[in-house]
């Protein structure tokens, strides 16, 4: 059973999300807050597996909370923010503090589900084509990309190949076809890239892929 809370200071789009979640038989949400700082506080109570933050809340902000609740050494869960636009620079900061993708309010029931249930299992809830949009609206001047490049370095032109492609928005299986090898293999090296980058997940890969110059701004990626 998948453990969800979801944090917005709208109490209709809060509790629409939160019957839409809890219709399922899978999804247990197990908590609701307001804010940050009410989001902070139900994530060390019920530890969720997946947290649906809003990001601008009074009190504490979902940036600021997103932080928070992922830089705790025993956190696990996976944060989903909810946007009503995009690109939103909030939502790129939200990204490289560790979310592990958005969403946009008004999305189709049925996606919501999906994206819940795919940001568990490890997913990223990232388009490459507004991904390409964050990097290039919001990402620093490119003298930053020197260090990123260095630590890029680390990775074997294997996992070089396999961090390229997760930057085109493929999965597991479409990359073990592309690359020719098994889906397991694949998984392997996206823990170890993950490992050697200090990255968190795909969605921290992904941006990762735009800044350090591995893939460019234009390159050959569409939607999913």
């Amino acid at each position: 059973m998948l453990k969800v809370m979801v944090v917005d200071d709208q109490a209709l789009v809060r509790r629409g999300f939160a019957m839409v979640l809890g219709h399922e038989p899978d999804i247990d949400v197990v908590a609701e807050a307001g804010n940050g700082l009410e989001a902070i506080a139900a994530a060390g109570t019920f530890s969720p597996d997946v947290i649906l933050m809003d990001i601008r809340m009074p009190e504490m902000d979902g940036l600021e909370a997103t932080a928070k609740i992922l830089a705790e050494e025993d956190c696990t869960a996976r944060v989903i923010i909810l946007t009503t636009f995009d690109p939103d620079e909030y939502v790129y900061r939200a990204l490289r503090a560790g979310a592990s993708g958005f969403v946009l309010k008004d999305i189709p029931p049925e996606q919501l589900v999906e994206a819940v249930r795919t940001v568990a299992d490890g997913g990223a809830m990232l388009s490459p084509a507004i991904t390409q949009r964050l990097i290039q609206q919001f990402s620093e001047p490119s003298s930053v990309n020197t260090t990123l490049a260095t630590r890029l370095e680390r990775l074997t032109a294997r996992e070089q190949d396999v961090l390229t492609a997760l930057a085109d928005g493929k999965n597991n299986a479409e990359i073990a076809n592309q690359l020719h090898i098994g889906a397991a293999t694949v998984k392997s090296h996206v823990s170890s890239l993950l490992s050697k980058l200090g990255l968190r997940d795909r969605a921290q890969a992904v941006v990762f892929a735009y800044e350090c110059g591995l893939v460019k701004i234009g390159d050959r990626h569409v939607g999913y």
